[in-house]
């Protein structure tokens, strides 16, 4: 008989936080299967139809094993919801194929609520273990301790159908974690807030969502100095959706690195401020174009974490016409670059002259390290009256109108350059960009 429920005890934590809330748990276990129940202080989950999706019953149990010990609690396997809650009890494990009915009737009467609850009177009449107590006659236990217990005991063995009323997952999240010793210093919040990045993956999980910004709260202690505020937040942002654990860790890193606490702190609260839809991940043979960046976009997010948003830019495409407003830079790296194109399909240089330089003009012919031979061209670029420049009191229109060609100079090579066509201007020509 293979083992396909699953139960989930939170246990006493020795150091750096309390024990995992129930619920709390019961959400995380959401993301392996939607039959998730509350029982008695645990947790019970039915896993029996989720175990294809996970590569079989071992693999899960891997992924729930792990997990559980990150989060704090005890795991046990069972083929029945109370098998499993009994056996978690009493250290966990997992019960062998065919050896259901050998192992809980060594455990003692303290596994089963509904039998432990009669413990006195069982113990007078001999019984210590499970396996006493379902010896004695069914009728005489059904009149001494009433059907509940009978039932309870058929339940567990397998032999009467079991119910639950399941939960049901949160439409957002939001956790809390108060920490068992205070936190001086904001790096020493990472070990609290691993805690609540794991429940917040397994809410992620269950939802098919990745997180694109969170936020971590820390609350001070109560006697601190009234100067020092309530607490303080954090918000974070990454470049796509992520359900990773260890990229958030160490995004959360790089910020709290930055981050002087006030007053100690003695409670964390995490929440999910923007979910996207999750792709999941390609399992075919053929390589995934769409994960080669990965690696480049976790490297550019912690380094714009240690240095400043404004240290990492990427180019962003505008909808205009003039080539110094084609793009400009963003610190979001959520932005994609893309590249620019003319409309009428000349090519344009990929350096471009912040200011252009007026060129010399010899016999009506542009002059740049020799005569200008033009190639390509003209094409014309209008637009830009709606748009004023304000430096101090001064209003200046940005309007343009030029001829931009393609131009080969004898020592300089190919060139972009453009005749001005706005009055006054003369027909003056300007260098504006460079080919490699």
């Amino acid at each position: 008989m293979s083992a396909h429920w699953v139960a989930l005890l939170p246990l006493p934590q020795p150091t750096g936080s309390w024990p995992i809330d129930p619920m709390a748990l019961g959400i995380w276990a959401l993301q392996f299967t939607p039959r998730v129940a509350l029982q008695e202080g645990a947790v019970l989950a039915e896993v029996s139809a989720s175990a294809r999706l996970f590569g079989g019953l071992e693999r899960l149990c891997q992924c729930m094993q792990h997990g559980a010990a990150e989060l704090g609690a005890c795991v046990a396997w069972a083929p029945t919801g109370l098998a499993a809650l009994a056996l978690v009890r009493h250290g966990g494990g997992r019960v062998p194929e065919g050896g259901l009915a050998s192992r809980l009737d060594a455990l003692p009467l303290q596994a089963m609520t509904a039998v432990g609850q009669h413990q006195a009177t069982l113990a007078r009449v001999g019984c210590r273990t499970l396996g006493q107590v379902r010896r004695l006659p069914r009728g005489g236990l059904v009149r001494r301790f009433g059907a509940p217990l009978l039932a309870a005991l058929d339940q567990a063995y397998g032999l009467r159908p079991e119910a639950y009323d399941w939960i049901t997952l949160p439409p957002t999240f939001q956790a809390r974690l108060e920490l068992m010793a205070r936190v001086e210093h904001a790096p020493a919040l990472l070990f609290g807030a691993r805690r609540l990045l794991v429940q917040m993956a397994g809410w992620l999980a269950a939802r098919h969502c990745g997180v694109r910004a969170f936020t971590l709260h820390w609350h001070h202690d109560a006697m601190r100095a009234r100067s020092a505020g309530d607490g303080g937040a954090l918000t974070v942002h990454t470049s796509q959706p992520t359900q990773s654990v260890e990229h958030c860790m160490r995004l959360l890193a790089e910020h709290l690195a930055q981050v002087v606490l006030a007053a100690p702190v003695g409670e964390l609260e995490l929440s999910a401020d923007t979910v996207e839809p999750w792709a999941g991940t390609n399992h075919t043979l053929l390589p995934d174009p769409q994960r080669q960046g990965e690696g480049i976009h976790a490297a550019l997010e912690r380094i714009q974490a240690r240095l400043g948003p404004q240290a990492v830019c990427l180019p962003v495409l505008c909808a205009d016409h003039r080539p110094e407003w084609m793009q400009h830079w963003h610190s979001d790296l959520a932005h994609r670059p893309r590249q620019a194109t003319a409309g009428s399909g000349m090519p344009l240089p990929p350096w471009l002259l912040e200011v252009p330089l007026r060129l010399e003009e010899r016999q009506h012919r542009p002059h740049y390290q020799g005569p200008l031979q033009l190639l390509l061209g003209p094409d014309r670029v209008e637009g830009g009256w709606w748009h004023r420049s304000c430096q101090g009191s001064d209003a200046q229109a940005l309007n343009v109108q030029r001829d931009y060609w393609l131009a080969r100079s004898p020592h300089a090579g190919l060139l972009w350059v453009f005749q001005q066509r706005l009055a006054g201007d003369q027909a003056a020509w300007f260098l504006h960009g460079y080919f490699g």
